[in-house]
């Protein structure tokens, strides 16, 4: 495997991105990996090694750079009223759709531009506060994300928001996986239901699944909801997606 970090030039500027692909057999199907709340760490480098390690060519990029290069936080991110909790907040409640879709324009012209990385349909896969942002980046640039996936997104219909991804479920051109969790207060069972229905009007490709008795964050292996049939069953869902799209 070859892996590195990057800079991936934005609008607003540098954007520190982990790369993972393999060393032979190339060039690669290119998936961007969107990170959670909590930020990049290990955990999430990890994941995009097991998708470089089955042949994908991984973007993992830190969303938060706008907030200072290097924004990451401590293990305490998860405890509510911590320090870190506080000063992640921060940053995670000015975050919206429009500038994280510039950011995937920058990551698709750096792919454009990589050897090891496979012209033309990408893939795009978010977990928690980037549930929201894979759909948008399929609604946003349906000819080139074919493939998109959130787990355990937060709040997919939502009124209040500048961008939600109800409202652009059928500009998807492509395929989208759709995986929640039977408990989750930022994705509530009545919303799922709602989000079922406008999925099926949109004439939306792809799924919406329930992942029963299990709790919002149950993919991550180091969160005490970590359910290993369910993240297993993610991991099968996600490349098996994957791999009807991108190859």
């Amino acid at each position: 495997m070859i892996e590195q970090t990057l800079d991936i030039a934005t609008r607003d500027g540098a954007m520190e991105t982990f790369c993972c692909h393999p060393d032979r057999g190339g060039p690669h199907p290119a998936v961007m990996l969107l990170m959670d709340a909590p930020g990049i760490r290990e955990e999430l480098r990890d994941m995009a090694r097991r998708l470089g390690t089955v042949g994908y060519y991984v973007l993992l990029p830190n969303l938060y750079y706008r907030a200072g290069r290097d924004t990451m936080y401590g293990p305490d991110v998860l405890e509510h009223g911590s320090p870190e909790h506080t000063r992640m907040r921060a940053v995670r409640t000015r975050m919206t759709i429009p500038p994280v879709m510039d950011d995937v324009a920058a990551m698709l012209a750096f792919l454009d531009g990589q050897k090891a990385a496979k012209p033309g349909p990408v893939g795009a896969h978010g977990y928690c506060m980037s549930g929201p942002y894979a759909l948008a980046a399929a609604a946003r640039y349906p000819e080139r994300v074919t493939a998109a996936a959130s787990f355990y997104g937060t709040w997919l219909v939502n009124r209040d928001a500048e961008e939600s991804p109800h409202l652009n479920l059928g500009k998807i051109k492509g395929e989208a996986y759709i995986a929640c969790a039977e408990h989750d207060d930022l994705a509530p069972l009545p919303m799922v239901e709602e989000l079922r229905g406008l999925f099926a009007a949109a004439r939306t490709q792809g799924e919406i699944e329930l992942y029963a008795t299990v709790h919002h964050g149950f993919a991550f292996q180091q969160r005490w909801c970590y359910d290993k049939p369910a993240a297993e069953r993610h991991w099968e869902r996600l490349i098996a997606l994957y791999r009807r799209r991108l190859g």
